[in-house]
């Protein structure tokens, strides 16, 4: 029963953790501590840096098929040109940092509000240094940020949820999935026709800004099954019996190249459209919306298109680890598990990538593994979260029913 009483709060307890953790990836990024495998912070200080100094040519990327984000990652690209007595990686960290912290004030914020926890906020301070020092050296966790906001502002404010998913949608596209879970009715209205005109306002603007800006489009296109992918894993296992393909570097990340990695690629496409189909039946039977109900369905979606991806990079799981947190700052969540279960993978990740890469790459026992016990983890994830989306929203199937949520303070029943 909610009392109407604010939280006590978490003490300081979350604040030190999130310090000494931090302190850890900063010293990793700055090679004062080496972590094994590939160096990551080379896509900064290498790939942005290049982009940076196109960019700043008044052109995006055209000629790099390694450009493959939306008009908006420019603006990520270019933000160290906000601390200019740093060098550019440093910069870029630094601004990584800041919205890190910037994460963490939102969720224990959100979480001194009656009905919410702090509990969201131990999954960002123990979710992020999991995934080790790639978190840092990605601007992933900048996006993450822009969906955290967007989620915990749609509570009140519906179009403040439209308008920040479409600039987080502009800035690497998942961001779109935020959407899906907006109460109907007016709520629905107001954050789809915000996200509508922000998308038309600031796609108009990044394309007059400078030409190439959806570009990216054929790049993405082009794509093949990345190793690290749950579609890999069968070419991961059909390496072991002699099958002739190899893995390449194209498009930015290492693929496999050979006998029907097409036909893969093409039934990891058609689980992504399954997927949909999912998502827009659930939304057209669903009748039943919580203050929590779109943390949970923008959880689940984008747990749905990680694992049918034909990319699963490391930094993809920051993601998931923002989205986990938002659920769990609201009591009563039914996403605990899946939370727990990301959490997990996202320190097998590290294992992964970048400490056993080699291993990867290479399709060895340790390293095929390592991908099982990921992807296993992110698949049960997906189809535990999906599968109480759906028993805690719609009607007639057990789970399904009018617990009391909070709204603006207030206990309330759930919108029907």
């Amino acid at each position: 029963m909610t009392t109407g009483r604010a939280p006590t709060g978490s003490g300081p307890w979350p604040y030190a953790v999130w310090a000494l953790t931090r302190l850890w990836l900063l010293a990793c990024v700055f090679k004062v501590v080496t972590v094994p495998g590939p160096d990551v912070t080379v896509d900064v200080s290498v790939i942005y840096r290049g982009w940076y100094e196109v960019l700043l040519t008044g052109t995006y990327p055209l000629d790099d098929v390694t450009w493959q984000y939306p008009p908006g990652a420019a603006l990520a690209v270019l933000s160290p040109a906000l601390l200019p007595f740093w060098e550019y990686a440093t910069a870029f960290f630094v601004l990584v940092l800041v919205c890190d912290a910037l994460v963490l004030g939102l969720l224990l914020y959100a979480g001194r509000r009656p009905g919410t926890r702090a509990a969201g906020a131990w999954v960002w301070v123990a979710g992020v240094p999991l995934l080790g020092p790639t978190v840092y050296a990605r601007y992933d966790l900048m996006v993450t940020a822009v969906a955290v906001a967007a989620l915990l502002a749609g509570v009140h404010r519906p179009r403040a949820l439209g308008a920040l998913a479409a600039f987080g949608a502009l800035l690497k596209g998942w961001p779109v999935l935020l959407l899906v879970g907006v109460r109907k009715g007016r709520p629905t209205r107001a954050a789809w026709t915000s996200a509508a005109l922000s998308t038309a306002g600031l796609a108009a603007a990044f394309a007059l800004w400078m030409p190439g800006a959806f570009a990216f489009l054929a790049f993405q296109r082009d794509r093949g099954t990345e190793i690290e992918s749950l579609g890999a894993l069968v070419f991961h296992l059909a390496r072991q019996f002699g099958w002739e393909g190899r893995v390449e570097l194209r498009y930015g990340s290492m693929e496999f190249v050979g006998p029907q990695v097409e036909l893969v690629s093409t039934l990891a496409l058609g689980l992504a459209v399954l997927a949909l189909g999912w998502l827009l039946l659930w939304r057209l039977r669903a009748r039943l919306f919580a203050v929590r109900t779109p943390a949970e369905a923008a959880f689940t979606a984008v747990l749905l298109f990680t694992v049918t991806s034909r990319v699963i990079s490391p930094q993809y799981v920051v993601w998931l680890v923002g989205l986990a947190a938002v659920c769990l700052v609201f009591r009563g969540t039914a996403m605990t598990l899946p939370a727990v279960l990301v959490l997990v993978a996202a320190g097998v990740t590290l294992l992964e990538f970048p400490v056993g890469f080699g291993h990867v790459v290479a399709s060895d026992a340790w390293g095929v593994t390592l991908l099982v016990v990921r992807n296993g983890l992110l698949v049960a994830a997906s189809l535990i979260a999906a599968r109480r989306l759906w028993r805690s929203t719609v009607p007639g199937r057990p789970g399904a029913e009018a617990a009391p949520s909070v709204v603006g303070g207030q206990p309330s029943r759930v919108a029907r």
